[in-house]
């Protein structure tokens, strides 16, 4: 943004404040930053912020407060912005300084919160005599637009702020032109001051006026009245002014002087309002919060938009699968496949600390629910080497903090899924401490289980799951924050057998399979001088996951403590340095009793209960440190490159790896509208997975996985609410795990012998959420292959979609009501036929697709051509939610009703075969899904 136009004046009514009889004084807010000394949250090649400038002399009013100087210009889009005064609340005059004639300034520290609340007043310079105590009382009421990061998100700031105590009382605007001073007088000439960019009101603020210089030059005529004070409204007044032309000055410290032309009519009433501008003098502004991303390319999902996207039910996290390089997985699969990569290259975290699944059974609704999110940042690829063990993207969920307006707050919500509450408010006995506790539950399985079990199906299905969620927060310091929270999940799904198939006797009874994650974390942030910042997270978890079907099963149980530790220190001007450690340690269990592989000769999809059982119980340890660091430099205010390198250790293949990588990005255009370029490359090193690596199901020789990620992009303002971008992205991927059977062998013996690459492009146009509106329109192209081993031939993988296309909108009607769409088009999922399609050219109906195997009686099929070589026809569905909500005195309700598949579109999603591969046809995903809820808050 730039700074505004030269102050203007309009018509309206005043500021509707309280006058103190006492106060006469000049209020500005002290939230700017000096060019020199700007936002701490700022890029880097900015400097650091200074000692407060020396105020210049200001007219002596009636025993008010003087702050100075005010708010500087907006900050320019993308940048932070510091705090914006709401309010202004004079201090009481100490008695008995009054009655002594002192005078005094008193200079506070103030502490403001995400919220716009000032949480603390320390003194910085003192003036004695119970200045100090009033200048405190009166800051504490204090109501800030609080300071906001570089993507528009509140974050906590500290201030300065001044009181100046004066004992002058303010003249009186006499009348002017010889006005009989007997004869009631009118105010023909009044209005207001304020600061510009945050229409604060200017007490104290000198107003004056003169004969304006009549046609043919000369100066203004002297004022005819002595000059004239702005209240603690800011407001003045001018008496019967003759019918004319006046020159109207107003002055006011630390803001650049008006100087306008106002014609007074006779019998009429001109009432105006000015703006003045600030001087580029000011205190020191920190801004406590994240620094802007270290990596090419960062998304992120605000409040705004998390909760009302169409076709998520109203959860935050599954709108990620709205966003470039995220592929569309199965239906109710829940995964995440971001830019070609499988689901377990993704990792997720939630507050700093790593969570085994991000959704639910199904995929209907996330394990962290949406009310307790601050934001998700989401990074494709080339994210920063604070992340590590993962080559594919990185989720990064942060948690809010509860609300501190010292009130208690709830929430319920139930629809035809699940059922969730919050709630959260200051902890009793315990100052500066709150709260916030949350739980859900989903009742789909006592919903649709009796339904199946009464329409006599064969598979009655019940899955149930959970989550719950609790957080302490508080602040040791101002400028430190502590949080205490323990969540988790858990999921089982029961698939009840009643009629075994005959080709499978030993498959009977239950199917069951069941996760479950708990986190005790304790998170530490601390801003610990101007330049020196201190993030800290530590987590005890366990996680459990087990299967079972009839004598079959797999149980893993790992317990673990993991740690992140970094320091930040801006070193000079444009340089900051980044030091990290990233540690994760524990025990882990492991349990299988199932088939082992074919032996040499044997046909494939054999029964089980005809082939060797193996049972395997092994228990270890494990531990995964690392350590890394980083550059954010800044070489202009226009450019920003961040080179790095990470070090990582796995001790079960007693392996280390060296990741180096860097990013940057450039204003090749700045301001508006902005033109950016950036780019980066870098390598990124995952371990193999437990059952993996872990002997005897395991190889402990393999190595890490390692992939070349290659980024370019470019990003552009179209208007101050759209912004356009598009990237392109290319992944080698080597060293990969494939599974292979040895002559003579039950196991499979993993081995490093597979590679792949990823080429697509990304484009996105986003309209900004404002008051009414927010939406965009997403686009993918990618091709992602993968080659098994040497000697084979390049193949696409499963997960592979061509085209991702996604366009979403919601719009507020008014009076309550919104309303969104989403539109999705998808190229078809890839499948491995073992009958051809009729619709082909190249199928041959005679084909033989199956033989039959007299010992188990069964029919085993032919593999009709390579993995994954036919893809299943387009995906595309419309998505609808309508939200309405009233709002009470006390609180509001809410409905609201999503409907997935609109127009019932039979997607299909599988291929299901008749018992002897003769014929084949599509399995459809889900039909039109509504889902109708209401919410209660207060």
């Amino acid at each position: 943004m730039t700074p505004e136009p030269a102050p203007t004046r309009a018509g309206g009514p005043l500021p509707r404040r309280s006058r103190t009889p006492r106060a006469a004084a000049l209020a500005a807010l002290l939230a700017a930053a000096l060019p020199h000394a700007p936002a701490r949250a700022q890029q880097q090649g900015q400097g650091a912020p200074q000692a407060p400038a020396e105020p210049p002399s200001v007219p002596r009013g009636a025993g008010g407060a003087l702050v100075t100087p005010p708010a500087a210009p907006a900050a320019p889009a993308g940048q932070p912005t510091p705090p914006r005064a709401l309010n202004y609340t004079p201090p009481e005059y100490p008695p008995e300084a009054e009655a002594q004639g002192l005078e005094g300034a008193v200079t506070l520290q103030l502490d403001i919160d995400r919220n716009g609340r000032v949480k603390n007043a320390v003194v910085v310079e003192s003036a004695g005599h119970g200045f100090d105590e009033a200048a405190v009382a009166a800051a504490m009421k204090l109501e800030f637009d609080p300071a906001r990061r570089a993507d528009g998100t509140p974050a906590a700031a500290r201030i300065l702020y001044r009181y100046t105590f004066t004992l002058k009382t303010a003249p009186a605007a006499p009348a002017l032109d010889g006005a009989d001073a007997t004869t009631p007088l009118a105010d023909n000439l009044r209005g207001t001051v304020l600061a510009s960019g945050g229409d604060v009101p200017l007490a104290g603020a000198t107003v004056s006026v003169a004969r304006a210089p009549q046609a043919g030059g000369g100066a203004p005529q002297a004022p005819a009245a002595p000059e004239v004070l702005t209240d603690e409204r800011g407001s003045f007044a001018f008496l019967d002014l003759p019918p004319g032309r006046y020159q109207v000055t107003i002055a006011a410290p630390g803001f650049e002087p008006l100087s306008v032309e106002e014609d007074i009519a006779a019998g009429e009433q001109l009432e105006v309002k000015y703006r003045l501008l600030p001087r580029g003098e000011g205190l020191e502004v920190t801004v406590r919060g994240d620094r802007p991303p270290r990596e090419v390319t960062k998304r992120t999902l605000e409040q705004r938009e998390i909760n009302r996207i169409p076709g998520t039910n109203g959860d935050a996290l599954r709108s990620l699968q709205n966003l470039p390089g995220v592929a569309r997985p199965p239906t109710l699969a829940g995964l995440l496949i971001v830019r070609g990569s499988g689901p377990q290259d993704t990792q997720t975290f939630v507050d700093g600390t790593q969570v085994p699944l991000i959704y639910h059974f199904g995929g209907l609704s996330s394990v962290v629910p949406t009310e307790m999110l601050e934001k998700i940042d989401f990074y494709p690829g080339n994210f920063s080497a604070k992340y590590g063990r993962v080559q594919g993207g990185i989720v990064d969920v942060s948690l809010r903090s509860p609300n501190e307006d010292g009130q208690l707050h709830g929430l319920a919500q139930m629809d035809l899924i699940d059922a969730r509450f919050l709630l959260e408010g200051p902890v009793p006995f315990l100052d500066n401490t709150r709260f916030m506790v949350a739980g859900r539950r989903s009742y789909i399985g006592e919903s649709f289980g009796p339904v199946l079990e009464a329409a006599g199906a064969g598979v009655t299905q019940a899955p149930v799951y959970y989550d719950y969620q609790v957080l302490l927060e508080t602040e040791p310091t101002p400028s430190s924050r502590l949080r205490l929270t323990f969540f988790g999940a858990d999921d089982a799904l029961e698939l009840l057998l009643s009629d075994p198939q005959p080709s499978e006797p030993a498959l009977s009874g239950d199917i069951g399979l069941h996760t479950a994650f708990q986190r005790l974390q304790l998170r530490y942030d601390h801003e610990l001088t101007d330049r020196d910042r201190l993030d800290g997270v530590l987590a005890i978890a366990r996680d459990d996951a087990d299967f079972g079907i009839g004598p079959i099963f797999f149980q893993i149980d790992l317990k673990s403590l993991s740690g992140r530790l970094e320091y930040s220190r801006r070193m000079s001007k444009g340089v900051v340095f980044n030091a990290g450690l990233d540690v994760s340690a524990g025990l882990y269990g492991v349990r299988f009793r199932g088939p082992a592989p074919n032996r040499p000769g044997e046909p494939p999809n054999q029964p089980f209960s005809t082939r060797t059982i193996q049972e395997i119980s092994r228990e270890g340890a494990f531990f995964y440190p690392a350590a890394y660091t980083e550059l954010e430099l800044a070489p202009s205010p226009r450019a920003k490159i961040v080179p790095g390198v990470r070090l990582d250790y796995q001790d079960l293949n007693r392996q280390a790896t060296v990741s180096p990588r860097v990013n940057g990005r450039v204003d090749v255009v700045p301001g508006f509208p902005r033109t950016t370029v950036k780019g980066g490359v870098g390598v990124f090193h995952q371990p193999p997975q437990f059952q993996e690596v872990i002997p005897p199901l395991g190889n402990p020789g393999l190595r890490s996985t390692r992939a070349l990620h290659y980024a370019a992009g470019v990003e552009q303002e179209v208007t101050r609410n759209i912004e356009a971008s598009a990237e392109g992205f290319y992944k080698q991927l080597d060293d990969l795990v494939f599974g292979v059977n040895q002559p003579g062998s039950v196991q499979l013996d993993y081995q490093n012998v597979g590679s792949g690459r990823v080429i697509g492009g990304e484009f996105l146009l986003k309209y900004k959420p404002d008051d009414r509106f927010f939406g965009w329109a997403a686009y993918t192209l990618s091709r992602s292959t993968r080659v098994p081993g040497p000697g084979e031939p390049e193949r696409l993988v499963s997960f592979d979609q061509t085209h991702i296309l996604t366009v979403l909108g919601s719009y507020r009607l008014g009076d309550g009501w919104e309303f969104g769409a989403r539109f999705r088009f998808v190229s078809g999922n890839l499948v491995t036929p073992n009958v051809c399609n009729v619709n082909e050219l190249s199928c041959d109906p005679y084909r033989t697709n199956a033989l039959f195997y007299a010992p188990t009686g069964t029919y085993t099929p032919i593999p009709f051509s390579t993995p994954f070589s036919e893809r299943l026809p387009p995906f595309h569905q419309l998505d609808v939610r309508l939200d309405k909500t009233w709002k009470f005195r006390r609180w509001k309700l809410s409905a609201y009703l999503d409907v997935q598949n609109v127009y019932n579109n039979a997607n299909s999603e599988a291929i299901q075969y008749n018992y002897n591969y003769t014929a084949r046809q599509y399995v459809s995903g889900l039909p039109i899904l509504p889902s109708f809820g209401l919410r209660g808050e207060f």
